[in-house]
């Protein structure tokens, strides 16, 4: 049975707790605790696939902490879009734009009714970020949602996120076509920040993984380096470059970071040019 629970308007909101999604999966490999015994159960056939899973999770929201601050602090970045944000946890996008800035604007999109729920609940009192439910597969009605319009001005440079969500997007589900309108919404000067799994590095163990995600209902499709360069259609990449996630602009010594098998993840950041 799902579990049901009312919205910040009052409605009341089907939770869909009787089966994993993704966001909740994500946030028990982070170590969260907004997330239900399904999602556990289906993470953990995962991590018998994969048992380094934590590791790349983890090493994936650090790159995206690295990249937050990069364009806040050396691109003048003061607007962020997050399309499949997950469940609020440490080191949020606006946590760490507002460090930088405390204006900057942030609007969260996922399509979990929980995070719409607890990411309401824990951002009531941030006039300057807010959460939506929406789908990245529908690009306008995010763009159109009045409360992104509300915050985010397509006039300026935006910083739009899709941090581990497009894995989730099949091919026939045309994640470039996706791409390609959301980009053509923001003026130059703006940036877009990716990462994505992949199977390149440990391909035994990372196709363990998509079997696992897709015996549990949860679609998982891992792409290659190149597949995933093409998604920065129509951006300059910023240097370094797609790069396995735990190497992206890090300061830690090479040899204290974890193997490249251990984090079969991608990631960059690319600029919309003038």
């Amino acid at each position: 049975m799902s579990e049901a629970t009312s919205d910040r308007a009052g409605g009341e909101v089907d939770l869909r707790t009787d089966r994993p999604h993704s966001a909740r999966m994500y946030d028990y490999l982070l170590g969260g605790k907004d997330h239900y015994v399904v999602d556990a159960e289906a993470a953990e056939k995962a991590l018998g696939a994969f048992p380094m899973l934590r590791v790349a999770a983890r090493e994936n929201r650090k790159f995206l902490g690295r990249a937050v601050r990069y364009l806040a602090q050396e691109a003048g970045i003061r607007q962020f879009l997050d399309l499949g944000s997950g469940l609020p946890t440490a080191e949020n996008v606006h946590q760490v734009a507002q460090r930088v800035d405390p204006g900057a604007r942030v609007v969260y999109v996922d399509n979990d009714p929980i995070v719409l729920v607890y990411g309401s609940a824990l951002l009531g009192k941030n006039d300057q970020t807010v959460v939506i439910q929406g789908d990245m597969r529908d690009p306008e009605a995010i763009l159109d949602h009045p409360r992104t319009r509300s915050l985010i001005d397509f006039d300026e440079p935006v910083a739009l996120l899709a941090v581990a969500i497009l894995h989730f997007v099949g091919d026939d589900e045309d994640p470039l076509g996706i791409l390609r309108r959301l980009r053509q919404a923001l003026p130059a000067g703006s940036h877009v920040i990716l990462s994505h799994a992949t199977a390149d590095i440990a391909p035994e163990a990372a196709m363990g993984v998509q079997d696992a995600y897709r015996a549990q209902g949860v679609p998982l499709t891992l792409r290659g380096r190149e597949e995933f360069t093409r998604f920065f259609e129509g951006t300059e990449l910023v240097e370094p470059g797609v790069q396995v996630v735990s190497d992206w602009r890090s300061t830690v010594p090479v040899e204290a970071r974890p193997d490249h098998a251990d984090v079969s993840w991608y990631g960059g950041v690319g600029r919309i040019p003038s």
